[in-house]
């Protein structure tokens, strides 16, 4: 192999490996099937969340796993890959999961989420749970009650001895 031609792959594996380590979720994808208007469509709402959609072959993305230290992802790569780069994994979970609902054509292979690889169906999951913000919400309601609830009987003992 020539010189130039490795330096090449090498660089574009490098490419990989910076993109994984500046994202905290990859979604990896099969689009095979889809017209370039629904994949046009993919990306448009992927960039919305503030992430990107990027066609890169099998064996690059092997490469980068192993330099990333990401385990057992060669199992989902095989045929036509696309990858999810995203800063946010839940909302990324959420639009591909969305999209694929209305377009058949679109299969999910895995996804890895800060360095753990999940399967469709452990994705799947995770897609249908709040983002972080609706989280965060849900835990100071809980932390909240209490208190709330304390305030409440205090306000009702004072109004039955006035």
């Amino acid at each position: 192999m020539k010189e130039a031609t490795l330096q090449k792959k090498i660089e574009v594996v490098s490419e990989v490996v910076d993109k994984i380590h500046s994202s905290e979720a990859q979604i990896i994808v099969d689009c095979i099937g889809l017209t370039v208007a629904q994949v046009t469509d993919l990306r448009r709402q992927l960039f919305a969340q503030k992430c990107n959609l990027h066609v890169i072959k099998n064996n690059v993305i092997k490469r980068a796993a192993e330099a990333s230290n990401i385990k057992g992802l060669e199992q989902y790569l095989s045929g036509p890959t696309a990858v999810a780069f995203s800063k946010d994994a839940a909302k990324t979970a959420k639009t591909i999961y969305d999209f694929a609902r209305k377009n058949d054509k679109l299969k999910v292979k895995a996804g890895v989420i800060e360095g753990k690889v999940m399967n469709p169906n452990d994705l799947k999951i995770f897609a249908t749970l709040p983002n972080k913000e609706g989280m965060l919400s849900m835990l100071l309601s809980v932390l909240q009650a209490p208190i709330r609830n304390l305030a409440y009987a205090v306000k009702g003992i004072a109004e039955k001895n006035a």
